[in-house]
Protein backbone atom coordinates (compact mmCIF):
# COMPACT_ATOMS: atom_id res chain seq x y z
CA UNK A 1 0.00 0.00 0.00
CA UNK A 2 1.50 2.97 -0.73
CA UNK A 3 1.56 6.41 1.02
CA UNK A 4 -1.75 8.03 -0.69
CA UNK A 5 -3.72 4.90 -0.58
CA UNK A 6 -3.24 4.61 3.48
CA UNK A 7 -4.07 8.27 3.94
CA UNK A 8 -7.26 7.17 1.65
CA UNK A 9 -7.65 4.14 3.54
CA UNK A 10 -7.47 5.78 7.34
CA UNK A 11 -9.13 9.38 6.29
CA UNK A 12 -12.11 8.53 9.45
CA UNK A 13 -9.88 7.82 11.92
CA UNK A 14 -7.88 10.61 10.55
CA UNK A 15 -10.87 13.00 10.82
CA UNK A 16 -12.02 11.67 14.52
CA UNK A 17 -8.29 11.87 15.83
CA UNK A 18 -8.60 15.86 14.46
CA UNK A 19 -11.54 16.13 16.81
CA UNK A 20 -9.56 14.85 19.39
CA UNK A 21 -7.11 17.71 19.78
CA UNK A 22 -10.11 20.52 18.80
CA UNK A 23 -11.50 19.23 22.35
CA UNK A 24 -8.57 20.29 24.19
CA UNK A 25 -9.38 23.95 25.17
CA UNK A 26 -5.49 24.90 24.66
CA UNK A 27 -6.37 28.83 24.95
CA UNK A 28 -2.48 29.66 25.29
CA UNK A 29 -3.42 33.85 26.47
CA UNK A 30 -5.91 32.13 29.52
CA UNK A 31 -3.97 31.48 32.75
CA UNK A 32 -6.52 29.31 33.96
CA UNK A 33 -6.27 26.96 30.72
CA UNK A 34 -2.45 26.35 31.24
CA UNK A 35 -3.26 22.92 32.28
CA UNK A 36 -5.29 22.06 29.02
CA UNK A 37 -2.21 23.95 26.98
CA UNK A 38 0.08 21.36 28.29
CA UNK A 39 -2.43 18.56 27.52
CA UNK A 40 -2.84 19.69 24.16
CA UNK A 41 0.94 19.39 24.27
CA UNK A 42 0.91 15.92 25.69
CA UNK A 43 -1.49 14.72 22.99
CA UNK A 44 0.52 15.65 20.41
CA UNK A 45 3.72 14.24 21.55
CA UNK A 46 2.04 10.79 22.05
CA UNK A 47 0.44 11.00 18.35
CA UNK A 48 4.13 11.77 17.04
CA UNK A 49 5.42 8.54 18.56
CA UNK A 50 2.42 6.27 17.59
CA UNK A 51 3.27 7.23 13.66
CA UNK A 52 6.80 6.27 14.63
CA UNK A 53 8.75 9.30 15.23
CA UNK A 54 12.46 7.98 16.87
CA UNK A 55 12.39 11.27 19.26
CA UNK A 56 9.52 12.54 20.64
CA UNK A 57 10.34 15.24 23.30
CA UNK A 58 8.57 18.21 24.98
CA UNK A 59 10.56 20.72 25.64
CA UNK A 60 9.87 23.42 28.39
CA UNK A 61 10.03 27.22 28.19
CA UNK A 62 9.11 29.51 30.97
CA UNK A 63 5.76 30.08 29.15
CA UNK A 64 4.16 27.09 27.26
CA UNK A 65 6.07 24.12 26.53
CA UNK A 66 7.53 22.91 22.37
CA UNK A 67 6.76 19.67 20.99
CA UNK A 68 9.02 18.06 19.01
CA UNK A 69 9.70 14.95 17.08
CA UNK A 70 12.35 13.44 14.72
CA UNK A 71 12.25 10.58 11.86
CA UNK A 72 16.21 10.17 10.37
CA UNK A 73 15.25 7.03 8.91
CA UNK A 74 15.83 8.47 5.35
CA UNK A 75 19.95 8.86 6.59
CA UNK A 76 22.42 11.26 6.56
CA UNK A 77 22.34 11.95 2.22
CA UNK A 78 18.41 12.41 2.04
CA UNK A 79 17.09 15.78 2.41
CA UNK A 80 15.39 16.94 6.30
CA UNK A 81 12.67 18.59 6.21
CA UNK A 82 11.79 21.06 9.56
CA UNK A 83 7.59 21.20 9.67
CA UNK A 84 6.34 23.93 12.09
CA UNK A 85 3.47 24.76 13.62
CA UNK A 86 0.96 25.49 17.04
CA UNK A 87 -1.09 23.66 19.19
CA UNK A 88 -2.20 26.68 20.71
CA UNK A 89 -5.58 28.67 20.24
CA UNK A 90 -7.73 31.89 20.15
CA UNK A 91 -10.19 32.06 23.17
CA UNK A 92 -13.20 30.91 22.61
CA UNK A 93 -16.87 31.07 23.80
CA UNK A 94 -20.90 30.36 23.03
CA UNK A 95 -21.48 34.36 23.41
CA UNK A 96 -18.43 35.37 21.27
CA UNK A 97 -21.36 34.71 18.14
CA UNK A 98 -20.54 30.73 18.03
CA UNK A 99 -23.89 28.48 16.89
CA UNK A 100 -22.35 25.54 18.82
CA UNK A 101 -19.88 24.46 21.95
CA UNK A 102 -16.23 25.96 20.36
CA UNK A 103 -14.72 23.39 21.86
CA UNK A 104 -16.98 20.27 21.04
CA UNK A 105 -16.28 19.71 16.80
CA UNK A 106 -19.69 19.86 14.31
CA UNK A 107 -19.86 18.63 10.70
CA UNK A 108 -21.61 21.52 9.23
CA UNK A 109 -21.92 22.14 5.24
CA UNK A 110 -18.88 19.72 4.46
CA UNK A 111 -16.99 21.48 7.40
CA UNK A 112 -15.60 20.85 11.17
CA UNK A 113 -16.68 23.63 13.19
CA UNK A 114 -14.39 24.48 16.41
CA UNK A 115 -11.81 26.63 17.58
CA UNK A 116 -8.58 25.84 15.97
CA UNK A 117 -9.99 23.94 13.19
CA UNK A 118 -8.04 25.89 10.49
CA UNK A 119 -5.80 27.96 12.90
CA UNK A 120 -4.06 25.76 13.40
CA UNK A 121 -4.21 22.11 14.74
CA UNK A 122 -6.13 21.19 11.21
CA UNK A 123 -3.57 22.26 9.26
CA UNK A 124 -0.71 20.89 10.87
CA UNK A 125 -2.01 17.40 11.83
CA UNK A 126 -2.30 16.90 8.18
CA UNK A 127 1.15 17.54 8.25
CA UNK A 128 1.05 14.98 11.16
CA UNK A 129 -1.21 11.98 9.76
CA UNK A 130 1.05 12.60 5.84
CA UNK A 131 4.05 11.69 8.20
CA UNK A 132 2.23 8.88 9.59
CA UNK A 133 0.90 7.81 5.75
CA UNK A 134 5.14 7.89 4.31
CA UNK A 135 6.14 5.74 7.26
CA UNK A 136 3.46 3.63 7.22
CA UNK A 137 3.88 2.53 3.58
CA UNK A 138 7.78 1.88 4.08
CA UNK A 139 8.99 4.96 5.26
CA UNK A 140 9.63 9.03 4.20
CA UNK A 141 11.99 9.66 1.66
CA UNK A 142 13.39 12.61 3.66
CA UNK A 143 14.05 13.18 7.13
CA UNK A 144 11.34 14.64 9.07
CA UNK A 145 11.47 17.11 12.42
CA UNK A 146 8.59 18.77 13.81
CA UNK A 147 8.47 21.63 15.81
CA UNK A 148 5.03 22.61 17.51
CA UNK A 149 4.78 25.15 19.91
CA UNK A 150 2.12 26.25 22.29
CA UNK A 151 2.80 30.22 22.05
CA UNK A 152 1.95 31.37 18.60
CA UNK A 153 -1.48 33.08 19.37
CA UNK A 154 0.61 35.50 22.19
CA UNK A 155 3.71 35.88 20.00
CA UNK A 156 6.31 33.47 20.55
CA UNK A 157 7.84 35.30 22.99
CA UNK A 158 10.03 31.88 24.37
CA UNK A 159 10.40 30.20 20.78
CA UNK A 160 13.13 32.28 20.18
CA UNK A 161 15.35 30.91 22.96
CA UNK A 162 14.14 27.60 21.80
CA UNK A 163 15.92 27.85 18.07
CA UNK A 164 19.19 28.91 19.77
CA UNK A 165 19.35 26.49 22.01
CA UNK A 166 18.35 23.79 19.80
CA UNK A 167 19.86 25.51 16.62
CA UNK A 168 21.86 22.30 15.76
CA UNK A 169 19.14 19.71 16.52
CA UNK A 170 16.62 21.44 14.14
CA UNK A 171 19.20 21.37 11.14
CA UNK A 172 17.32 21.27 8.23
CA UNK A 173 17.60 21.74 4.12
CA UNK A 174 13.89 23.42 4.75
CA UNK A 175 11.10 24.36 6.55
CA UNK A 176 7.40 24.06 5.91
CA UNK A 177 4.56 26.35 7.84
CA UNK A 178 1.06 25.20 7.17
CA UNK A 179 -0.43 27.86 8.77
CA UNK A 180 -2.28 30.03 5.96
CA UNK A 181 -5.34 30.09 3.81
CA UNK A 182 -6.48 30.38 -0.20
CA UNK A 183 -9.05 32.85 -1.65
CA UNK A 184 -11.52 29.82 -2.87
CA UNK A 185 -10.62 25.85 -2.53
CA UNK A 186 -9.84 25.89 -6.22
CA UNK A 187 -6.77 27.78 -6.25
CA UNK A 188 -3.98 27.08 -3.88
CA UNK A 189 -2.14 30.42 -2.65
CA UNK A 190 1.89 30.85 -1.31
CA UNK A 191 2.87 33.64 1.11
CA UNK A 192 6.55 34.30 0.05
CA UNK A 193 6.67 37.43 2.23
CA UNK A 194 5.46 38.64 5.40
CA UNK A 195 6.19 41.83 6.72
CA UNK A 196 7.67 42.96 10.01
CA UNK A 197 6.43 45.27 12.38
CA UNK A 198 7.75 48.26 14.86
CA UNK A 199 5.15 49.19 17.28
CA UNK A 200 5.82 52.74 18.72
CA UNK A 201 4.43 55.26 21.65
CA UNK A 202 4.58 59.51 20.49
CA UNK A 203 3.91 61.02 23.81
CA UNK A 204 3.97 64.53 24.20
CA UNK A 205 3.86 66.70 27.55
CA UNK A 206 2.94 70.42 28.07
CA UNK A 207 2.07 71.70 31.80
CA UNK A 208 2.75 69.68 34.90
CA UNK A 209 -0.93 68.73 35.25
CA UNK A 210 -4.56 69.58 32.93
CA UNK A 211 -5.35 73.18 33.11
CA UNK A 212 -8.60 74.78 32.54
CA UNK A 213 -8.41 76.46 29.39
CA UNK A 214 -10.15 78.97 29.99
CA UNK A 215 -7.64 80.57 32.40
CA UNK A 216 -4.32 79.08 30.48
CA UNK A 217 -5.55 78.60 26.77
CA UNK A 218 -3.47 80.99 24.30
CA UNK A 219 -0.45 81.30 26.47
CA UNK A 220 0.46 77.16 26.86
CA UNK A 221 1.14 75.27 23.69
CA UNK A 222 -1.49 72.28 24.08
CA UNK A 223 0.10 69.25 24.14
CA UNK A 224 -3.20 67.23 21.81
CA UNK A 225 -2.45 70.21 18.99
CA UNK A 226 1.02 69.91 19.39
CA UNK A 227 0.70 65.66 19.01
CA UNK A 228 -1.86 66.66 16.21
CA UNK A 229 0.88 68.52 14.40
CA UNK A 230 3.16 65.79 14.63
CA UNK A 231 1.12 63.44 13.44
CA UNK A 232 -0.28 64.92 10.41
CA UNK A 233 3.37 65.50 9.37
CA UNK A 234 4.41 61.65 9.23
CA UNK A 235 3.03 61.35 6.20
CA UNK A 236 3.05 64.18 2.49
CA UNK A 237 0.05 64.84 0.90
CA UNK A 238 0.37 62.22 -2.07
CA UNK A 239 0.30 59.25 1.13
CA UNK A 240 3.84 58.64 1.02
CA UNK A 241 5.41 57.74 4.74
CA UNK A 242 7.61 61.23 5.31
CA UNK A 243 9.99 60.04 8.08
CA UNK A 244 13.04 60.67 6.27
CA UNK A 245 14.94 57.70 5.41
CA UNK A 246 12.04 55.66 5.96
CA UNK A 247 12.29 54.10 2.04
CA UNK A 248 16.24 53.77 2.44
CA UNK A 249 16.73 49.93 2.83
CA UNK A 250 13.02 48.65 1.04
CA UNK A 251 14.09 46.32 -1.81
CA UNK A 252 12.33 47.34 -4.92
CA UNK A 253 9.65 45.19 -7.11
CA UNK A 254 10.75 43.47 -9.69
CA UNK A 255 8.36 43.74 -13.08
CA UNK A 256 8.30 39.88 -12.94
CA UNK A 257 6.89 39.95 -9.68
CA UNK A 258 4.63 43.04 -10.15
CA UNK A 259 3.22 40.09 -12.97
CA UNK A 260 2.76 37.63 -10.80
CA UNK A 261 1.60 39.52 -7.82
CA UNK A 262 -0.69 40.71 -10.37
CA UNK A 263 -2.34 37.23 -11.01
CA UNK A 264 -3.62 36.53 -7.84
CA UNK A 265 -4.77 40.47 -6.97
CA UNK A 266 -8.12 41.63 -5.47
CA UNK A 267 -10.10 44.32 -7.74
CA UNK A 268 -10.91 47.47 -6.67
CA UNK A 269 -14.14 46.50 -6.50
CA UNK A 270 -13.78 43.29 -4.23
CA UNK A 271 -11.46 46.05 -1.54
CA UNK A 272 -14.40 48.26 -1.22
CA UNK A 273 -16.58 45.59 -0.84
CA UNK A 274 -14.16 44.61 2.15
CA UNK A 275 -13.52 47.85 3.77
CA UNK A 276 -16.70 50.03 2.90
CA UNK A 277 -14.28 52.56 1.32
CA UNK A 278 -14.99 54.31 -1.40
CA UNK A 279 -11.98 55.95 -2.32
CA UNK A 280 -8.77 54.70 -1.84
CA UNK A 281 -5.38 56.08 -0.48
CA UNK A 282 -1.68 55.71 0.02
CA UNK A 283 1.85 55.30 -1.61
CA UNK A 284 1.19 56.46 -5.05
CA UNK A 285 3.15 54.29 -8.16
CA UNK A 286 1.59 50.99 -6.91
CA UNK A 287 -1.36 48.68 -7.24
CA UNK A 288 -4.11 48.51 -3.33
CA UNK A 289 -2.46 44.83 -3.32
CA UNK A 290 1.61 46.05 -3.55
CA UNK A 291 1.02 48.66 -0.79
CA UNK A 292 -0.70 45.84 1.23
CA UNK A 293 1.66 43.49 0.73
CA UNK A 294 4.89 44.74 -0.77
CA UNK A 295 5.57 48.33 0.59
CA UNK A 296 6.29 49.33 4.08
CA UNK A 297 3.51 51.10 6.08
CA UNK A 298 3.28 53.54 8.88
CA UNK A 299 -0.10 53.97 10.72
CA UNK A 300 -1.72 55.79 13.52
CA UNK A 301 -3.43 52.78 16.03
CA UNK A 302 -4.76 55.50 18.61
CA UNK A 303 -4.95 58.65 19.93
CA UNK A 304 -5.44 59.77 23.47
CA UNK A 305 -5.45 62.69 25.73
CA UNK A 306 -7.45 65.18 27.64
CA UNK A 307 -11.46 64.63 27.70
CA UNK A 308 -13.48 62.92 25.45
CA UNK A 309 -16.18 61.43 27.07
CA UNK A 310 -19.57 63.09 26.82
CA UNK A 311 -20.89 66.37 27.47
CA UNK A 312 -17.94 68.95 28.43
CA UNK A 313 -14.78 69.78 30.03
CA UNK A 314 -12.93 72.56 29.39
CA UNK A 315 -9.50 71.16 30.07
CA UNK A 316 -6.06 71.98 28.80
CA UNK A 317 -4.24 68.57 28.86
CA UNK A 318 -1.11 67.77 30.72
CA UNK A 319 0.01 64.79 27.89
CA UNK A 320 -1.41 63.28 24.79
CA UNK A 321 -0.17 60.19 23.11
CA UNK A 322 -0.40 58.04 19.73
CA UNK A 323 -0.01 54.66 19.36
CA UNK A 324 2.23 54.03 15.86
CA UNK A 325 2.81 50.65 13.98
CA UNK A 326 5.39 50.50 10.60
CA UNK A 327 4.53 47.27 8.77
CA UNK A 328 8.14 46.51 7.35
CA UNK A 329 9.27 44.82 3.91
CA UNK A 330 12.22 42.51 3.04
CA UNK A 331 15.72 44.30 4.31
CA UNK A 332 14.26 46.80 7.04
CA UNK A 333 15.01 46.33 10.51
CA UNK A 334 12.76 47.60 13.06
CA UNK A 335 15.49 48.87 15.04
CA UNK A 336 16.29 51.17 12.13
CA UNK A 337 12.76 52.10 11.43
CA UNK A 338 12.53 52.85 14.89
CA UNK A 339 15.66 54.99 15.31
CA UNK A 340 14.11 57.20 11.94
CA UNK A 341 10.74 57.20 13.64
CA UNK A 342 12.42 58.80 16.41
CA UNK A 343 14.58 61.62 15.40
CA UNK A 344 11.77 62.58 12.82
CA UNK A 345 9.35 63.01 15.67
CA UNK A 346 12.50 64.94 18.04
CA UNK A 347 12.84 67.38 15.06
CA UNK A 348 9.03 68.00 14.76
CA UNK A 349 7.83 68.24 18.54
CA UNK A 350 7.64 72.50 19.46
CA UNK A 351 9.72 73.81 21.53
CA UNK A 352 7.46 74.87 24.02
CA UNK A 353 6.65 70.61 25.02
CA UNK A 354 8.17 68.10 25.43
CA UNK A 355 8.00 64.27 23.32
CA UNK A 356 9.40 60.77 23.76
CA UNK A 357 9.16 57.93 21.01
CA UNK A 358 9.48 54.42 22.92
CA UNK A 359 9.59 51.07 20.72
CA UNK A 360 6.51 48.60 22.16
CA UNK A 361 7.17 45.76 19.95
CA UNK A 362 8.60 44.28 16.99
CA UNK A 363 8.82 41.59 14.24
CA UNK A 364 11.23 41.15 11.15
CA UNK A 365 9.79 40.99 7.85
CA UNK A 366 10.32 37.85 5.82
CA UNK A 367 10.63 36.97 2.19
CA UNK A 368 11.36 33.26 0.29
CA UNK A 369 12.91 33.78 -3.50
CA UNK A 370 10.72 32.58 -6.01
CA UNK A 371 13.05 31.04 -7.77
CA UNK A 372 14.68 28.79 -5.11
CA UNK A 373 14.51 25.02 -5.03
CA UNK A 374 12.61 25.01 -1.62
CA UNK A 375 9.76 27.19 -3.72
CA UNK A 376 9.40 24.62 -6.94
CA UNK A 377 9.02 21.94 -4.69
CA UNK A 378 6.05 23.39 -3.31
CA UNK A 379 4.52 24.40 -6.34
CA UNK A 380 5.17 20.97 -7.79
CA UNK A 381 3.41 19.55 -4.97
CA UNK A 382 0.34 21.67 -5.28
CA UNK A 383 0.38 20.80 -8.78
CA UNK A 384 -0.14 17.02 -7.61
CA UNK A 385 -2.07 17.32 -4.70
CA UNK A 386 -4.41 20.50 -5.58
CA UNK A 387 -3.75 19.66 -10.00
CA UNK A 388 -3.62 23.08 -9.94
CA UNK A 389 -0.32 25.42 -9.55
CA UNK A 390 -0.38 28.11 -7.02
CA UNK A 391 -0.12 31.49 -7.25
CA UNK A 392 1.95 33.93 -5.10
CA UNK A 393 1.23 36.62 -2.42
CA UNK A 394 3.07 38.62 -0.25
CA UNK A 395 0.82 39.25 3.26
CA UNK A 396 0.37 42.28 4.72
CA UNK A 397 0.65 41.00 8.29
CA UNK A 398 3.29 39.87 10.33
CA UNK A 399 4.80 36.06 11.44
CA UNK A 400 7.27 36.22 13.51
CA UNK A 401 8.11 32.81 13.60
CA UNK A 402 9.39 32.85 9.93
CA UNK A 403 11.76 35.29 9.99
CA UNK A 404 13.07 33.76 13.20
CA UNK A 405 13.61 30.11 11.49
CA UNK A 406 15.40 32.24 8.81
CA UNK A 407 17.44 34.20 10.75
CA UNK A 408 18.40 31.49 13.50
CA UNK A 409 18.39 28.53 11.39
CA UNK A 410 19.07 30.20 7.84
CA UNK A 411 16.85 27.81 5.78
CA UNK A 412 14.02 28.86 3.22
CA UNK A 413 10.46 28.79 4.76
CA UNK A 414 7.95 27.85 2.52
CA UNK A 415 4.21 28.90 3.44
CA UNK A 416 2.28 25.78 2.51
CA UNK A 417 -1.14 26.98 3.85
CA UNK A 418 -4.49 24.23 3.23
CA UNK A 419 -6.64 26.59 4.73
CA UNK A 420 -9.22 29.51 3.65
CA UNK A 421 -9.46 33.03 3.86
CA UNK A 422 -13.06 32.31 4.90
CA UNK A 423 -12.62 29.91 7.84
CA UNK A 424 -12.89 32.45 10.28
CA UNK A 425 -9.46 32.00 11.98
CA UNK A 426 -10.30 33.88 15.30
CA UNK A 427 -13.36 34.58 15.07
CA UNK A 428 -17.23 32.65 15.85
CA UNK A 429 -17.51 29.79 14.30
CA UNK A 430 -14.19 29.11 12.57
CA UNK A 431 -14.09 25.94 10.59
CA UNK A 432 -12.39 23.70 8.20
CA UNK A 433 -13.25 22.16 5.15
CA UNK A 434 -13.21 18.39 5.18
CA UNK A 435 -12.06 18.27 1.92
CA UNK A 436 -9.18 20.61 2.47
CA UNK A 437 -7.83 18.91 4.80
CA UNK A 438 -7.63 15.69 3.21
CA UNK A 439 -6.36 17.73 0.08
CA UNK A 440 -3.59 19.14 2.62
CA UNK A 441 -2.76 15.38 3.48
CA UNK A 442 -2.50 14.28 -0.20
CA UNK A 443 -0.12 17.53 -0.83
CA UNK A 444 2.48 16.87 2.28
CA UNK A 445 2.63 13.78 1.04
CA UNK A 446 3.92 14.95 -2.69
CA UNK A 447 6.01 17.17 -1.03
CA UNK A 448 8.27 14.65 0.75
CA UNK A 449 8.23 12.49 -2.39
CA UNK A 450 9.41 15.74 -4.50
CA UNK A 451 12.30 16.81 -2.08
CA UNK A 452 13.60 13.30 -1.73
CA UNK A 453 13.92 13.36 -5.57
CA UNK A 454 15.63 16.38 -6.15
CA UNK A 455 17.82 14.97 -3.04
CA UNK A 456 20.26 17.96 -0.69
CA UNK A 457 22.15 19.21 -3.81
CA UNK A 458 18.99 20.14 -5.45
CA UNK A 459 17.09 21.27 -2.78
CA UNK A 460 20.92 23.92 -1.99
CA UNK A 461 21.08 25.23 -5.59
Amino acid sequence: MNPHEYAAAHAPRFLDQLKELLRIPSVSTLPERAGDVRRAAEWVAADLRRIGMQTVEIIPTPGHPVVYGEWLGAGLSAPTMLIYGHYDVQPAALEDGWTSDPFEPVERDGRLVARGASDDKGQVFAQIKAAEALLAAGGAPVNLKFLIEGEEEIGTPHLGAVLAAQRERLRADMCVISDTGMHTPEQPTIVYGLRGMAYMEIEVWGPKHDLHSGGYGGIVYNPAQALAEIVAALHDAEGRVAVPGFYDDVLPLSEAERAELARSAPTEAQWAQETGVTRFWGEPGYALHERVGARPTLEVNGLSGGFAGAGAKTVLPARALAKISCRLVANQTPSRVYQQVREYVARLTPAAVRSEVRLIAQAYPALTRLDSPAMEAACAAYERGWERRPVFERGGGTLPVVADLQRELGLPVVLMGFGLRSDGAHGPDEGYRIDMFYRGIRTAICLSQIVGQMGRAGLSG
